[in-house]
């Protein structure tokens, strides 16, 4: 699996940057937050949005917020540590405190299927994030997918998993200069179709490849004139 992109960061970032508003409005919807990319940019914007629910604007604020977190800060470890802070800025005020940035101590049902993931155990996410991350023979894009899907199966928080997962497995793309994984609005029925059976088979070849296909935005730079 090649990187569809070569950027540089700085590159990368720029493309980021460029498209921020479209990015959140997509993730957002990928978490069931009914919001409008027009409503999506005026929260962004710091208006005021008639409509919807409190936790919807937070929830939008705190995407805004874990995305400048990304792209502002580079030369880190990705690591658990990260994993923990990136579903604080995320659910912040939408989860209780005790439960930010902790991993989940109850069971959890997932819509779709009678599959019931695991409890997570520290030393066992810690093991396999590393792992993960240390394929050299994979290119950064599919580590950044492989890392992503892992994420949403352990389901290790107890809100916010898909919205972790994306925000770190991007952080990889950006910093790496491999584009960004983004999944279109007409294109999530699929993913959550192809989801539930990876989260069933444990399987992720048939969503990894999908996703590569059809889900990473960037820009080309290799063109002349």
């Amino acid at each position: 699996m090649e990187n569809k992109f070569n950027l540089t960061r700085e590159q990368n970032i720029f493309v980021a940057k460029r498209n921020i508003v479209d990015y959140i409005w997509k993730s957002a919807n990928l978490e069931g937050i009914k919001v409008t990319y027009p409503e999506t940019q005026a929260i962004y914007d710091g208006g005021v949005v008639n409509g919807l629910t409190v936790n919807d604007v937070i929830a939008i604020n705190n995407l805004k917020y874990s995305w400048q977190f990304i792209l502002e800060n580079e030369g880190f470890n990705y690591d658990f540590n990260v994993l923990c802070h990136l579903h604080k800025l995320t659910c912040d005020k939408l989860v209780l405190d005790q439960n930010l940035g902790k991993l989940r101590t109850i069971l959890v049902n997932i819509g779709g299927t009678s599959w019931k993931p695991v409890f997570p155990i520290e030393s066992q996410i810690k093991e396999e994030l590393q792992e993960l991350l240390n394929q050299g023979e994979k290119t950064k894009t599919e580590i950044a997918i492989e890392i992503m899907l892992w994420i949403m199966r352990q389901q290790m928080f107890i809100d916010g998993n898909k919205r972790v997962a994306m925000l770190f497995a991007n952080k990889i793309m950006i910093d790496n200069g491999c584009g960004i994984i983004t999944i279109s609005q007409e294109n999530q029925p699929t993913f959550f179709e192809k989801l539930i059976k990876f989260y069933e088979s444990g399987d992720n070849c048939d969503l990894k490849e999908w996703i590569y296909k059809t889900s990473i935005d960037g820009i080309d730079l290799s063109s002349k004139e």
